[in-house]
């Protein structure tokens, strides 16, 4: 049989679902993707065996429906040095030999048969849905994961909480030292909640920003489906009880100081480079009218501050926080000015951006480090 196809866009979509494959996989057939054509649709499939993602494409031509897999490395190492053009694909029904014609030459290679490629469990007992357009889905995710843990002690800190409420999505991840919350208003949904791990997090966070339009959630207990308009995500979830952590949020922060964000990033890294490489410790001392940022590396006799000019309410304040944590948290929020609020040295602060949309509020929280006074 034969098929046709642009060779940018098959480039392009075994790019995003390659990201699933893992280096080492239990069953061999999940090195390869598994290509299923009916009429004149691809449907490309990459799976772990846990987290299985996929994306159909409509072909120039085809004359025949087929199903096989080809290991991805070839495909993928082979297809990206083409610059665009169609691929003529001929594949032998009964070998699985294929022959991929392109204007200057060919590639010959063998595929397999597809019978045992793992098909992704069914959603069985009480499935839940959500609606949530895939903007607004991209920009939580993408706010939590820095925030995610690699504990093998607390498995359900490793991944992105979701809190779903009737009429407010709470997108939620914290490693015990940070914590990250994106409220996103809802037209209405079904309470319920559930934990992604972070690898399935990781792709929605790179095919969603060339998506448009909403995102379907199903999911039960054990397993989810994440469909878009161009991709079919379903993934194993995250077992257990996720930490309350609205519990943890400081409610009464009398300290406030509003400082430049991107002023503040560059002091705190100019100041890092300075300060003991086992502990990265920076101090601030929060005064009428000013930010005065400091570390030191007492076992090099090194030491470094900086004063930044900021809008600060309260009363006169020492407080130490992980500068690599702290820079981290300020690179993933998005506004020009940032508000620090603090109830005093040893309690959390919380950093929000000044200017907020009623609609989609965001909040990072950041545990204190003692400082020997």
């Amino acid at each position: 049989m034969k098929f046709v196809i642009s060779s940018s866009v098959l480039s392009a979509r075994l790019q995003a679902i390659g990201r699933v494959i893992s280096s080492k996989n239990n069953l061999p057939i999940l090195d390869s993707f598994l290509f299923n054509i009916q009429g004149n649709r691809l449907t490309l499939t990459a799976s772990d065996n846990e987290t299985t993602l996929t994306t159909w494409v409509e072909l120039v031509e085809s004359d025949a429906d087929i199903t096989f897999a080809v290991n991805a490395k070839t495909i993928q190492d082979a297809i990206k040095e083409i610059p665009e053009q169609p691929l003529e694909f001929f594949v032998n029904e009964q070998s699985l030999e294929i022959t991929v014609a392109y204007v200057n030459g060919k590639y010959n290679f063998m595929a397999q048969r597809a019978d045992e490629y793992p098909v992704p469990p069914a959603m069985d007992g009480e499935v839940s849905s959500l609606t949530i357009d895939t903007v607004q889905l991209y920009t939580g995710v993408n706010r939590a994961l820095f925030a995610t843990a690699d504990d093998m002690l607390r498995p359900v800190m490793n991944g992105i909480f979701f809190d779903i409420q009737e009429q407010e999505l709470g997108i939620v991840a914290s490693d015990g030292h940070k914590l990250a919350c994106t409220k996103q208003k809802l037209g209405g949904a079904r309470p319920g909640s559930f934990i992604l791990p972070k690898k399935p997090a990781n792709l929605l966070k790179n095919i969603l920003p060339k998506e448009e339009g909403d995102a379907v959630i199903r999911f039960n207990q054990r397993n989810a489906v994440m469909e878009t308009a161009g991709y079919t995500m379903n993934c194993r979830l995250i077992e257990g009880r996720y930490p309350n952590y609205n519990s943890v949020i400081p409610q009464d922060n009398p300290n406030c100081a509003t400082i430049n964000r991107a002023a503040f990033i560059s002091a705190l890294r100019r100041v890092m480079i300075f300060s003991s490489a086992s502990s990265p410790l920076v101090r601030l001392h929060l005064d009428a009218g000013k930010i005065t940022i400091s570390s030191q590396d007492i076992d090099f006799s090194m030491s470094a501050e900086e004063v930044l000019l900021c809008d600060y309410s309260g009363d006169t304040l020492n407080i130490g926080f992980n500068g690599s944590y702290l820079t981290e948290l300020l690179n993933n929020l998005e506004s020009e000015e940032v508000s620090i609020k603090l109830a005093d040295g040893s309690r959390a602060g919380v950093i929000v951006p000044t200017e907020q949309d009623e609609d989609d509020k965001v909040l990072m929280l950041l545990m204190p480090m003692m400082l020997n006074d």
